[in-house]
């Protein structure tokens, strides 16, 4: 950690006559590299800020970065817990008081230690008390009028699923297009490679009349059959594969190894970078597929995250507060999946299977 730190502290002015002055070079790069975290992590960050905040603040002009909630009381007389503003014009300037009730430009008002006396004054003449507040319920009334944890299963089970599919599939046909010399290959190849032309709006409707006919229609393996091989799993895995000499293979051969045993044995190990990535890859598409399980699935038990977030959006209205928290939760479990194995994105790249 520590040379880390020191990396990534060094300036050009320590290199140069020994000083500690920053280097003009150095004021452009961390200006440079501050830009860079700003524009990609500022929209996420306010993201978050603004699932704390209420209806009430996120409907607030101009938006503010943290949080806030205005301050209530409860008086004797008064059943409802009251806002509390301080008055800014007029003989009662300075103080706070309670507001009853709003009639249109006009602010009825009572004392906070004579909650008796109804008092008028303008709406401009006051401005609310507020404290800094997370507003958590957006948080906890996602479980309590939303069904979350069926829309998070239905998600998990989803992507855990097709993933373990599509590594497979894709690993066994990156595996016989790599290492079998057959009749055909090089078209075989051809063909996987020109589906990646073929946008997924072609195939919709074909794909929808297959998978109604099979009866997959509002089910889970509806969604997760028709992602099971992709073809650009087949060309990652094949690419690396590539790399991994003849000779194992054939040394394995002698000794009696089946053909099985060598895929599970030999090539998966030495693949599991590329597999590692290919993994990634596949968690964040089926986890973000939105427009697919959109046509599938009608029921809203079946819904994932992503359907679920679709719902709180109406003709008439939108439950933002509800909306944006549900949007963190769905985010978390996505990016804690891609800062654990971001590492191997480069491993995959940049090291052979002969290694």
């Amino acid at each position: 950690m520590g040379k880390a730190l020191a990396f990534l502290t060094r300036t050009r002015g320590d290199r140069d006559k020994g000083g500690s002055r920053l280097h003009w070079t150095d004021w452009f790069t961390y200006g440079y590299l501050f830009f860079g975290i700003v524009l990609m992590f500022g929209p996420v960050i306010w993201l978050v800020m603004s699932s704390f905040k209420t209806d009430a603040e996120l409907n607030n002009f101009p938006p503010r970065f943290l949080p806030y909630a205005q301050e209530t009381v409860t008086l004797e007389g008064h059943s409802k817990p009251m806002p509390v503003f301080t008055v800014t014009d007029g003989e009662m300037q300075g103080s706070q008081v309670a507001q009853v009730r709003r009639v249109g430009i006009v602010s009825q008002v009572v004392k906070l230690d004579a909650p008796d006396e109804i008092i008028k004054i303008k709406v401009k003449a006051r401005e609310p008390v507020e404290r800094l507040a997370l507003a958590w319920e957006n948080y906890t009334d996602l479980f309590k009028r939303f069904d979350f944890m069926q829309f998070f299963w239905n998600s998990t089970f989803i992507t855990v699923i097709s993933t373990l599919i599509m590594l497979l599939v894709n690993s066994m046909a990156a595996f016989a297009l790599s290492k079998y010399e057959f009749r055909g290959r090089t078209t075989v190849l051809a063909m996987v490679i020109g589906t990646l032309m073929i946008p997924q709006t072609v195939v919709l409707v074909p794909l929808f009349l297959v998978v109604r006919e099979m009866g997959m229609l509002n089910s889970l393996w509806g969604v997760i059959i028709p992602g099971a091989a992709t073809p650009t799993g087949v060309f990652l895995l094949r690419q690396y594969m590539l790399t991994i000499p003849d000779e194992i293979l054939d040394a394995a051969r002698m000794d009696k190894a089946s053909e099985w045993k060598i895929y599970w044995r030999i090539i998966l190990p030495l693949s599991a970078p590329a597999i590692a990535v290919l993994a990634i890859l596949a968690i964040m598409w089926r986890w973000n597929d939105f427009l697919w399980p959109l046509i599938v699935l009608s029921h809203t038990e079946k819904f994932t995250l992503q359907l679920a977030l679709n719902s709180f959006q109406g003709e008439m209205a939108t439950q933002w507060s509800s909306l944006l928290a549900m949007t963190v939760l769905t985010l978390l479990p996505i990016a804690v999946v891609f800062a654990f194995l971001q590492k191997y994105i480069a491993t995959g790249i940049a090291s052979t299977g002969g290694k």
